[in-house]
């Protein structure tokens, strides 16, 4: 994967030694995703100033800021603790124009990072998988404008917005249907600088690559929709906003595997398995 003058931000916990809910932020600057330099990152301050639930742990050996920690050495987690998980509703093409902009909300505690693993419970119904183009926001932000909305992101990761079907027919507000433990998987990491108006969306699903889209198929861009959210809320450091899946998408379940790929940001991979 190649990124040009882009710059990755991610959250990550040591492997060893193990050390409970320690976790650091790291960067890398490599154009080159995949190269050496692309897995040898630098341990960096917060990106959330202010953000008490993203200030990272104390440092210790080896990871003070400013050294640097081989990819190796590291699981990826989502890579921000957000407040807020914002939805943009009908967000899948130019037809949504023609309705009013709308926002869901998801619970953070539905957040889960890569390769964790997304939990149906039984009875659950159909439940599918949307690869987004997510926003993190890194500044509070209200009253924002088209003119200035970019410069309360920090960046883009992928998000993918797990909906369960069934539920969001008898949910009028999609808070059974989206916002279940594990339905928001999100990252690997913090991708900034990037140019969001035409990057390919996608999902793999069981090995298999579903029909793609972009994000210009979006009915409302990134600017209206930021702009339409603090019209009536604050957003804060670490918020994420997914945009809207303009893409296809097919019904998973327990033992399936759904990779959501966003060109330019990487790829986002979680399992499936059945809720205990």
């Amino acid at each position: 994967m190649t990124a040009t003058s882009a710059r990755r931000i991610a959250r990550v916990r040591p492997l060893s030694p193990a050390a409970g809910d320690e976790y650091f932020f790291v960067a890398n600057d490599a154009a080159d995703f995949g190269s050496a330099a692309g897995k040898a990152w630098t341990v960096t301050p917060s990106p959330f100033p202010g953000s008490a639930a993203n200030a990272g742990s104390l440092p210790r050996g080896g990871w003070e800021a400013g050294a640097t920690v081989e990819e190796a050495s590291f699981t990826f987690l989502a890579p921000c603790v957000p407040a807020n998980v914002l939805g943009m509703a009908h967000n899948t093409g130019a037809a949504g124009r023609g309705l009013p902009p709308q926002a869901f909300h998801k619970a953070a505690t539905s957040v889960v990072g890569p390769g964790d693993a997304v939990e149906l419970r039984a009875g659950v119904g159909r439940v599918e998988p949307e690869a987004e183009l997510t926003l993190v926001i890194g500044s509070r932000a209200r009253g924002l404008t088209p003119g200035n909305a970019m410069g309360a992101v920090l960046g883009y990761t992928i998000g993918n917005d797990v909906s369960a079907r069934n539920l969001q027919e008898s949910d009028e507000l999609w808070i059974s249907a989206k916002s279940q433990d594990t339905f928001t998987p999100v990252g690997p990491w913090i991708v900034t600088d990037l140019n969001s108006d035409d990057l390919a969306i996608g999902i793999k699903h069981n090995g298999r690559d579903l029909e793609a889209a972009s994000s210009a198929d979006l009915g409302w861009k990134v600017e209206e929709i930021l702009t339409y959210l603090t019209s009536f809320m604050t957003l804060h450091p670490g918020d994420l906003v997914l945009t809207g899946f303009p893409a296809e998408c097919a019904p998973i379940a327990p033992g399936d595997t759904v990779t959501c790929h966003i060109a330019g940001i990487g790829e986002l991979t979680n399992p499936v398995v059945s809720a205990a």
